[in-house]
């Protein structure tokens, strides 16, 4: 009964407020290409009326006067224009704008390329309330970017993280990608890992987003769980005419002197009466590279001959791998949006996104592990080291989808439905979406042989050559010690994995005019979201034991060699020799007379989870206008969060051999209250003043808080859940001028600071049964984050000549942290500590020259050296070594539709580093060469 009063409430508030004098004036604001112009100023100044267009370039007045009102519609880089429109009573007129570049505004700067763009991003950025930095599609398609994550890289204040070349995870000032969210139109896109709440940007190709918003200070009608920002991606929308474009590409990569080739179409239409618009695209990416890599595991401590205790050495390696990579990416991508407008109040869409990623990999790993100093007798003094060999090949099953390789499906699917309504004055939107992300690795094999001793019975003595330890090299001593035939099968295993997250969600807002200081447009807004996530990981491990001799010779078998006199990791890592993955890809592993195989519990059974979490939210906020020029949003939004988790306590006997598995189950419920405020201060049209103060949150990884136990007996590790982790809070106030010139630019800077409780780590210490390093997921006490934001973009149309096509692009973004609350090994608390993500300085440039024809760039992304991984003590401490990448593109237009494009990435041949305590101790460097693409774009557009 009291559900039937709420919303018959609801009903009498949308009549009450439907009566009105007055009419409303709807309209749509495009280009002359027929793309959307979002964030446009419209006004009608003898009213003081104003509003501006949303992301999709429609906008609504509401209460206007009946008769002739015009409509003032400003833009930069188009000036102004101005457009008559009759208001009748109690109606909502319809209009389509068409915006147009106005050469003698600009001062003779045509706006064409990348300029169009960076109006559409600018007026965008300087039209919101709160604090956002804007991608158009227009500049995506200007850098050399073929997924979302290269393009985000350029924005000010972020940082990637990268997969075999390709940006995949985002760090938005200096916070990890799993306290950052990303949405896709609004709702927040799951992810396909297993451990954590990342979302794989790398799996969105760039041509299929419109605009990419990041949203550094979120407002109360945005999620809270962004602790370090929003990344909001707005997929293409229906055009306002018939267009048709297309991309067709190819390229090689260096490193292997494989192909690669792309190729994007996309078509829409609106019918007739314009009532009904649809839209059609799809997206392909394949690439055959690979990687070279080196692997060190540092160690400072050894047992000592004499007192049979651990005592601290000079740093060595205990473990060094030299590994080869083979990839084929293939990435697909797939978008129908259709949307209706019923009447000029009532409007409905559908936007569907289907992203599927194939990746195919062989990996082959020599491995020199368990390695040990020789110390001279009855002394602590070290006059050598021994240890083992593994070479190790990965491969997949032999047929059409694995072809022989390991292969990683991933896919990322995503369906909205919504409407947009207004009764009277209240305005209505809501959305309904599901999405799925999955990853899925079936048949995943590894073959390995070992080397564990020499005639003598000894481990095998190696070289050790640490003068250099940023490229460290190992060798046997003795040749003779590890030939091949020497080598013996140590395993052959198959794994399975397979990850998924479902997510559910349904929003409504609603909006209505309110101006409670009589100074102009102002609304209040309120609404709810639900969130339901359903996620689990069902993974298996075999091994298998030959019933025959055929593989007690490794030199007999079929081999390949992976040595490579241009190993970009440098000559003197020798790879050598390995299993075919044909050979492996052929084995019939199912067949009994051939193998036995055991189900190898203690490699998976831990790490298999069920999670549901509900998230229940309300908010509710007000805009208003405080003078002319001073405008501020204030609210307040509540989350309630319950989630259920299932996970698998293993347990193994004294000698380490699984015994027995409990399934344990937790429940958590918490709410987080977060209020929001943002004052945006207008000194003039074009400077702009703006503060925040905001409340964010971010969940743990889905997988910390399952009650799990995993040992992994190769590594001597143990991993553990913890279901007692709480949600990390921020505090964030945020200061920042903008000034935009008049020709399509910005100078801006900014300040920004936040203050983090209960930040979660990887603590690390010695479990006291096993003698296993341990790691488990806790809360640190508190962190705080200070930093300031610098970004210039112009065009340098003050040159003479041909010089004024000459643009600039930069940004800079400091950063500086500390964290409280992290204990080493040993229990006690470590000081002076930079919270893990933030990289200290950060800088995007570019430099390009764009006429109507020409478009040529050369772009720069650096980030800093950071701490990635809080270690047992400063010596483990792990850190992503500092980047700097260089890109070119070149472009040119043969007609107004069809344009040649060529690009070179990573000119720098920039590794993915890894070091450890210290820059100059290598953990880890991958090298993945330089790229070329080049081909062709097609664009035709014909308006109704």
């Amino acid at each position: 009964m009291k559900k039937q009063y709420f919303l018959a409430a609801i009903f009498v508030l949308l009549y009450a407020f439907s009566f009105s004098q007055e009419g409303n004036i709807k309209g749509t604001i495009s280009d002359e290409q027929g793309l959307v112009v979002p964030y446009a100023t419209i006004s009608i100044p003898d009213l003081n009326k104003g509003t501006v267009s949303d992301s999709e370039g429609k906008f609504l007045l509401l209460k206007v006067p009946i008769g002739n009102q015009t409509l003032k519609i400003e833009y930069l880089g188009y000036g102004s224009q101005e457009l008559s429109v009759e208001v009748k009573e109690g109606e909502t007129v319809e209009v389509k704008i068409v915006l147009k570049p106005q050469v003698e505004e600009l001062d003779g700067v045509i706006l064409t390329g990348f300029a169009s763009g960076q109006a559409k991003a600018l007026n965008t950025q300087k039209n919101k309330q709160n604090i956002t930095n804007i991608v158009s599609s227009d500049q995506v398609g200007k850098f050399p970017d073929a997924n979302i994550g290269d393009a985000v890289k350029r924005i000010p204040g972020i940082t990637m993280q990268v997969d075999q070349g390709e940006a995949r995870n985002v760090i938005v000032r200096g916070l990890a990608p799993q306290l950052n969210s990303v949405t896709l139109n609004g709702s927040r896109i799951p992810s396909a890992e297993g451990d954590n709440r990342n979302i794989q940007m790398d799996l969105i190709p760039a041509d299929m987003i419109q605009q990419i918003e990041v949203n550094k200070a979120v407002t109360p009608d945005m999620d809270g769980d962004a602790l370090g920002g929003s990344v909001n991606l707005v997929t293409r929308t229906a055009p306002e005419g018939f267009r048709v474009s297309a991309t067709a590409g190819s390229g090689v990569s260096f490193i292997t002197d494989k192909r690669i080739l792309n190729g994007s179409f996309l078509v829409g239409d609106r019918s007739k009466d314009g009532k009904f618009g649809w839209m059609l695209s799809a997206s392909i990416n394949d690439n055959d590279f690979g990687s070279d890599n080196i692997e060190f595991e540092w160690v400072n401590e050894a047992e000592s001959p004499v007192t049979d205790e651990d005592i601290e050495v000079s740093p060595f390696v205990e473990e060094h791998d030299i590994r080869t990579y083979l990839v084929q990416r293939v990435r697909r991508s797939f978008s129908a949006n259709f949307d209706y407008n019923f009447n000029a109040n009532n409007s409905i869409f559908l936007k569907t996104m289907y992203n599927w990623r194939d990746d195919r990999e062989n990996r082959y790993r020599l491995r020199f592990r368990s390695i040990e100093p020789i110390f001279e007798d009855g002394t602590e003094n070290i006059n050598g080291y021994q240890g083992e060999i593994r070479r190790q090949t990965k491969g997949g099953l032999d047929n059409n989808r694995n072809q022989n390789r390991r292969l990683e499906d991933q896919r990322m699917q995503n369906y909205s439905l919504g409407g947009n309504h207004l009764f009277g004055t209240v305005k209505m939107d809501w959305m309904a979406s599901y999405a799925n992300a999955s990853e899925e690795r079936l048949n995943e094999r590894y073959i390995e042989y070992e080397l564990e001793e020499n005639d003598s019975g000894d481990p095998i003595p190696f070289n050790v050559n640490l003068s250099n330890p940023e490229f460290p090299v190992i060798t046997a001593v003795n040749s003779n010690d590890v030939t091949l035939d020497r080598f013996e099968l140590n395993e052959i295993t198959e794994e399975n994995q397979f990850t998924e997250e479902k997510d559910f969600n349904i929003f409504a807002n609603f909006e209505l005019p309110a101006d409670f200081f009589d100074k102009g447009d102002g609304f209040v807004k309120f609404g709810g979201r639900l969130k339901i996530k359903d996620k689990n990981r069902d993974n298996n491990f075999f091994e298998f034991s030959p019933q025959t001799s055929d593989f007690d010779n490794f030199n007999a078998l079929p081999l390949t060699s992976q040595t490579d006199s241009d190993f970009l990791a440098g000559s003197q890592y020798a790879a050598g020799q390995y299993v075919a993955p044909e050979f492996l890809g052929q084995l019939n592993l199912s067949n009994a007379s051939q193998f036995e195989s055991e189900s190898v519990v203690d490699e998976f059974l831990a790490g298999n989870f069920e999670v549901s979490e509900n998230v229940f939210a309300g908010y509710v906020m007000a805009n208003q206008k405080l003078s002319d020029k001073l405008t501020v949003l204030a609210g307040l939004r509540l989350e309630s969060t319950k989630t259920e988790t299932q996970g698998n306590e293993v347990i193994f006997d004294e000698d380490g051999d699984f015994d027995s598995v409990n399934v344990i189950k937790e429940d958590n419920t918490y709410t987080n209250i977060l209020p929001g405020l943002h004052f945006k201060y207008d000194l003039n049209d074009r400077t702009i003043i703006r503060f925040a103060w905001t409340n964010t949150l971010a969940r743990p990884n889905y997988i910390d808080l399952v009650p799990f136990r995993n040992v992994v007996n190769e590594d001597e590790e143990l991993v553990l859940g913890n279901p007692n982790l709480d949600a990390t809070t921020s505090m964030n106030f945020d200061l920042m001028a903008e000034h935009y010139f008049k020709n399509v630019g910005i100078i801006s800077g900014g300040t920004f600071y936040k203050s983090i409780n209960d930040f979660i780590y990887v603590f690390q210490f010695e479990d006291a049964a096993s003698g296993f390093d341990a790691f488990q997921p806790r809360n640190g006490d508190s962190a705080n984050i200070f930093g300031f934001e610098l970004a210039f973009q112009r065009q340098l149309d003050f040159l003479p000549g041909f010089a004024k096509n000459f643009n600039i692009y930069l940004n800079y973004t400091y950063l500086n942290s500390t964290a409280d609350g992290v204990r080493n090994e040993d229990g006690d608390e470590r000081t002076d500590l930079d919270l893990p993500g933030t990289a200290p300085n950060m800088f995007n440039g570019s430099l390009a020259y764009t006429d109507k024809k020409f478009n040529i760039r050369l772009s720069a992304n650096y980030s800093d050296a950071y701490i990635d991984e809080i270690g047992g003590s400063a010596f483990e401490d792990r850190y992503y070594d500092e980047q700097f990448l260089l890109d070119f593109n070149v472009s040119y237009a043969i007609n107004p539709n069809l344009r040649i494009y060529a690009d070179l990435n990573n000119i720098t041949d920039q590794p993915l580093r890894y070091f450890q305590g210290v820059s100059n101790r290598t953990m880890q460097a991958e090298y993945y060469g330089r790229r070329l693409t080049f081909g062709l774009k097609y664009d035709l557009f014909k308006r109704k």
